[in-house]
């Protein structure tokens, strides 16, 4: 069974050893790296995956994004990803544990009554949707770089505070 720590206790070298080895080296391409550029991750949002034996099987990675609307205002968003389990570790539980983990955090993190903000990634929808990850909101939302529509998914209580047009970015508020 996984043990999960805050990606802050492990060392930064094995967690770009393990992205490498998930997405390979032009992962840095991506346009998931341009939509959150320049800022740092989510510390207590952000989660690695032990094995039985305390070798890195995975982790998750949060981010702080937003969508600026055509009228230049950024709506605050968590992006979720990057989601990384070894190869040869993959099916055992480790990615459905990190995003339990992750997903978890943000709804607990808002014990106020507030709604957690808006969550997006992009993924595979077919099995991203269990966690509520969906693209009907998402249409009119563009990326700085290229991405596949259907991809692009938020995950939010309340699809009424979505923009229906924007482009993602990293937070700078």
């Amino acid at each position: 069974m996984a043990t999960l720590v805050p990606l802050s206790a492990i060392d930064p070298a094995l967690v770009e050893d393990l992205l490498d080895a998930a997405f390979g080296e032009g992962r840095h391409a991506r346009t998931a790296y341009r939509i959150r550029e320049g800022v740092e991750w989510l510390d207590g949002l952000s989660f690695a995956a032990l094995d039985d034996e305390d070798y890195l099987a995975g982790t998750i990675q949060l981010w702080p994004v937003a969508l600026t609307d055509p009228q230049g205002r950024p709506h605050p968003m968590i992006m979720v990803g990057p989601v990384a389990v070894m190869p040869g570790r993959q099916g055992e539980g480790f990615g459905k544990a990190l995003m339990a983990a992750s997903l978890g955090a943000i709804d607990a993190g808002f014990d106020d009554g507030a709604a957690p903000l808006p969550q997006v990634m992009i993924g595979d929808p077919d099995y991203y949707d269990r966690w509520g990850f969906v693209a009907d909101h998402t249409g009119g939302w563009h990326c700085p770089g290229p991405f596949e529509k259907h991809r692009l998914l938020a995950r939010t209580g309340n699809p009424a505070i979505l923009p229906p047009e924007g482009m993602l970015g990293p937070w700078a508020g």
